[in-house]
């Protein structure tokens, strides 16, 4: 049961109920109507704006609206009492017999509670990651790696069709100078020394493994051979290679994408020309000249004649560049070409994963889309701000084995990719993350995934020491509360599990599920900490098994969301600790 959906249903029979006395004109619009928590937990159990949204069309003042709507409700056998409050709010508090209902109601779904159908399988398309094939994956990459990881497993959970992608940069000057790179560990390989790797190419000793391959497959071939012979093939296996240790990595963190893009594949398949030339057609571009960058100009900007897409037309700053003056296509194009195929292979809303310093392609990517698609196709990209890494208060220092970066590999290594995924999740993307290599391992209530795992891990150990008759049996007909205010806390989060999927889903935001994991972990470790004092708070109940039943149903409700978020995390629910 979805808490604010049934009673957004129960508001709505009530204002179709005052439509048929005559009180309200017929057909209003109920799209705006809306039942949420209350702003303060002590007004109510739930709360709906009916009144404040209707009061203009229905020709009636908010407060008068509101009171024949709180009279109306207030027939209802599950609402205990109705207030006004404000210019025309009503909060409603439920009634203790609404609680084990609901509960129950959560048992019956099991796994499957809060998933929901508001995606009416709408087809997304989440790209993430999509590191340039040049070497390991590094601290940088792993936040926009477990964001996007964990949002596409929220999107499904709240009914959308998802497909995880990977973009392969693998055309353009970059890649060549990883070839180039690897070239030299393919002859140091081979016995030769190469000194200092020179700048522009890339020196970490992750690329040894590449020159080793080189020399087993061709031997001495490439040896003194011109440039133009060797490029395309040490390449390829740089390439390959590359993108075998990044799904290592990403594997590592319990990452593994669906669909794998090619920008090469674009170029070679004809689709970037084929791409540039229906915008022509379309009208989209146009010969012209751009104004000189802003600020410093840099050596190698050129003012001159090119052929640009119309950008600004669809929103974007500035028209873009589609062709280099050496008539190749720039890497916008490939972009371009890139977005089309996507809206080609039918998705409806297109999720870009992008870093902090990629806030300058936002406007741009939606310019592209519109181009293709109108306004039938959304375009939505999330930053993930930078994560500084520390060990206990102190900067830590770049990896040996990259040169220049911290890598991913590394810290999932020491840490374990639960913590990990976590913490990237414990703040909003948006905003900068501290990882302290020290404060994410302790075994204590302020390292956040800890004291969520171990919620779960204490629910699991009551089920171990039950007695056999109470943990294994089916009767929950008899399921009762208390009452207790630190169990109706934990009720009261529980029921609002449905209504967070969808929220979060709607939002894109997968942090509001460890936020809300980390609250009903609190509720829950209250409630514990309380039944030390209180043994009619206890889960076990010794010699008394009907009471021990309902308590055990009452936590495996609690478990069941605490593992579905955990999963929509991708975070293990550990069952010891």
């Amino acid at each position: 049961m979805n808490l604010f959906a049934h009673f957004e249903q129960v508001v709505g029979e009530a204002l179709a109920g005052l439509t048929a006395e005559g009180a309200l004109p017929e057909g209003l619009d109920l799209s705006r109507v809306a039942v949420e928590p209350p702003r303060d937990a002590a007004h109510g159990d739930v709360a709906t704006n009916a009144a404040m949204v209707l009061a203009k069309p229905a020709r009636m003042a908010p407060r008068v609206l509101a009171e024949k709507l709180a009279a109306k409700l207030a027939a209802n056998s599950d609402i205990q009492s109705t207030e006004v409050a404000g210019p025309g709010f009503i909060n409603l508090t439920l009634r203790p017999e609404f609680w084990p209902k609901a509960l129950l109601a959560a048992l019956a779904l099991g796994d499957a509670y809060g998933r929901s159908a508001m995606g009416q399988g709408l087809k997304v398309n989440v790209e993430y990651v999509s590191a340039n094939p040049t070497g390991p994956l590094h601290v940088g990459h792993c936040r926009g790696a477990v964001f996007g990881d964990a949002l596409a497993s929220l999107l499904g959970e709240a009914g959308y069709e998802v497909a995880k992608e990977y973009y392969i940069n693998d055309a353009g000057a970059q890649v060549d100078s990883l070839a180039r790179s690897a070239y030299l560990r393919y002859r140091e390989a081979l016995g030769e020394k190469i000194g200092e790797i020179p700048s522009g190419l890339y020196p970490g000793d992750y690329l040894k493994p590449v020159g080793e391959a080189l020399a087993r497959e061709h031997g001495k071939a490439f040896l003194d051979a011109e440039e133009s012979v060797w490029l395309a093939p040490v390449r390829a296996t740089a390439i390959h290679m590359m993108m075998d240790l990044i799904r290592d990595d990403l594997a590592a963190l319990n990452i593994r994408h669906e669909l794998f893009a090619s920008e090469r594949a674009l170029h070679e398949s004809g689709a970037v020309a084929e791409t540039v030339e229906a915008l022509r057609q379309a009208g989209h571009v146009y010969q012209g000249r751009l104004p000189p960058p802003k600020g410093e100009v840099p050596e190698d900007w050129e003012d001159r004649e090119q052929l640009l897409f119309r950008a600004t037309a669809f929103g974007d700053d500035i028209d873009r560049p589609l062709v280099k003056s050496d008539g190749s296509y720039t890497y916008f194009a490939s972009d371009v070409a890139y977005s089309r195929d996507k809206i080609r292979r039918g998705f409806k809303e297109l999720i870009y994963v992008l870093g902090a310093d990629h806030g300058g392609y936002v406007k741009r990517l939606q310019a592209v889309a519109a181009a293709h698609a109108g306004d039938s196709v959304e375009v939505i990209v999330r930053l993930c701000q930078l994560v500084k890494l520390f060990r206990g208060g102190e900067p830590v220092r770049m990896s040996k084995r990259a040169g220049e970066f911290v890598t991913l590999r590394e810290v999932v290594d020491e840490v374990g990719p639960d913590v990990v995924r976590f913490i990237m999740l414990f703040r909003k993307n948006e905003a900068p993350l501290d990882f302290d290599f020290k404060k994410v391992t302790e075994a204590s209530k302020d390292n956040p995934v800890f004291y969520v795992q171990y919620a779960h891990a204490r629910i699991c150990s009551v089920f171990r020491n039950a007695p056999a008759e109470a943990a294994l049996s089916p009767d929950l007909a008899r399921f009762t509360l208390s009452g207790d205010p630190a169990e109706m806390a934990v009720v009261r989060r529980i029921c609002a599990w449905p209504r967070m999927v969808e929220s979060a889903a709607a939002a894109h935001e997968p942090h509001r599920i460890a936020f809300y994991l980390h609250d009903l972990a609190s509720d829950f470790h209250a409630l514990w900490n309380k039944g030390k004092e209180a043994p009619q708070l206890r889960f076990i109940v010794k010699g008394d098994v009907e009471t021990t039943i309902a308590r055990l149903a009452f936590l495996r409700a609690i478990r069941y969301v605490l593992a579905n978020g955990l999963r929509i995390l991708g975070v293990r629910p550990v069952d010891e600790m």
